[in-house]
């Protein structure tokens, strides 16, 4: 069996990513995926990014996340359709008001581009909005969206131009560790593929491979449906993130090629890693689509799917590495892993190949208190 100097555990847009920035240290890595990338979480991931959260450490690292993002074209040689059509999230309440105000102040002090605009000037700007009932909301221009499959195509492709290899439809059964150190991992086949540096990045799937170690991870996996439509005419200017608060609310944005592809957050949460459509989701989907943007009404879906968001207690991800040597994780990404997968990849590789991180990423440790909140979910 080849020597590894880093093995993957997980081909979604934060194992690959790791595994590019990795490779671009001069590392050997190994990404090994148990279906074909992109299968778990970030396949079915909408393609939001944005900077617009209510943490210091979350905000520094989306803001990271969004200028990679804007090299990622020139990385590969190739478009990712990254598009800055900006997300405006919406205050129907004075409380969500008061905490879009509260969480710009922090925003803005990090450099983010970002404004609360009244009911009035989202008319003028986005003449399509729905403003009854609206104070205003929170909108970044610089915010957008990328495609992910062409994202992960790219990192693919630079892992093994620098000499890393993927496995795919190849699943881990466990880590092995010795003495306090991490030593490789076993597959389903029993096979044993050692490496002094385990990464799990496996998503969904990540508690239970760290428990084969006896690491226990905070995360708990919980169903979210998402739909795409045809392709329609763009909007002048083209339908940013909008983002609903409301109890009964959705979020929803039109992509490059015209297509209207959205989600929202189901209440209760519907726990575990099933992938089970619903038609109460397209039904109420659409109703809430149309509410916010009336000219959709009449748009054909043209599918849905589900995926998970592998949630932690306070809402942001853990990017650490554990007290086994040589063993580090990267999830519990809360529904975020797309948006701050590049930075999260580019951070943990520094961590492993220099053994620092190059901003402050305390508020990402394993062994924080998980107290805080995220805010903006």
């Amino acid at each position: 069996m080849k020597n590894y100097d880093a093995i993957i555990v997980g081909g979604g847009i934060i194992g690959l990513a790791t595994g590019f920035y990795l490779s671009k240290f001069g590392k050997k890595v190994l990404v090994i995926e148990k279906r074909y990338p992109g299968a778990g979480s970030t396949g079915r991931c909408i393609g939001g990014i944005r900077q617009q959260f209510s943490t210091s450490g979350t905000i520094q690292l989306a803001r990271e996340s969004l200028n990679l993002f804007k090299e990622l074209e020139k990385e590969f040689g190739f478009s990712v359709e990254f598009y800055q059509g900006g997300y405006l999230l919406l205050a129907h309440t004075e409380e969500q008001k008061s905490i879009f105000l509260k969480n710009i102040e922090i925003q803005k002090s990090f450099g983010i581009n970002v404004e609360f605009i009244s009911a009035e000037d989202i008319k003028k700007q986005f003449p399509y909005v729905n403003t009854e009932g609206l104070l205003g909301g929170a909108f970044s221009p610089e915010d957008g969206q990328a495609f992910p499959f062409l994202v992960l195509k790219g990192f693919i492709k630079g892992i093994t131009k620098n000499g890393g290899e993927i496995l795919t439809e190849t699943e881990v059964s466990s880590l092995i560790e010795q003495n306090g150190k991490i030593e490789g991992v076993k597959l389903s086949d029993g096979k044993i593929i050692n490496s002094e540096i385990v990464i799990n990045a496996a998503g969904p799937w990540a508690k239970e491979l760290s428990e084969t170690v006896d690491i226990e991870l905070p995360f708990a996996p919980e169903r979210h449906e998402a739909f795409i439509t045809v392709k329609i005419k763009k909007f002048e200017p083209i339908i940013p993130m909008l983002v609903d608060y409301r109890k009964d609310g959705c979020y929803f944005n039109q992509r490059i090629n015209g297509q209207i592809i959205g989600c929202y957050t189901p209440v209760p949460n519907y726990p575990g890693k099933s992938t089970k459509e619903t038609f109460e989701f397209l039904y109420e989907m659409s109703r809430r689509t149309a509410r916010l943007v009336p000219t959709l009404e009449k748009v054909h879906v043209l599918r849905q799917w589900a995926g998970s968001y592998t949630m932690t207690p306070d809402g942001n991800p853990v990017i650490d590495k554990t007290e086994i040597e040589g063993y580090f994780v990267a999830g519990g990404m809360s529904g975020h892993g797309f948006m701050l997968g590049p930075a999260t990849g580019k951070l943990l590789a520094s961590l492993i190949a220099e053994d620092k991180f190059y901003i402050n990423m305390s508020e990402f440790s394993l062994k924080r208190k998980f107290q805080s909140k995220e805010l903006l979910k």
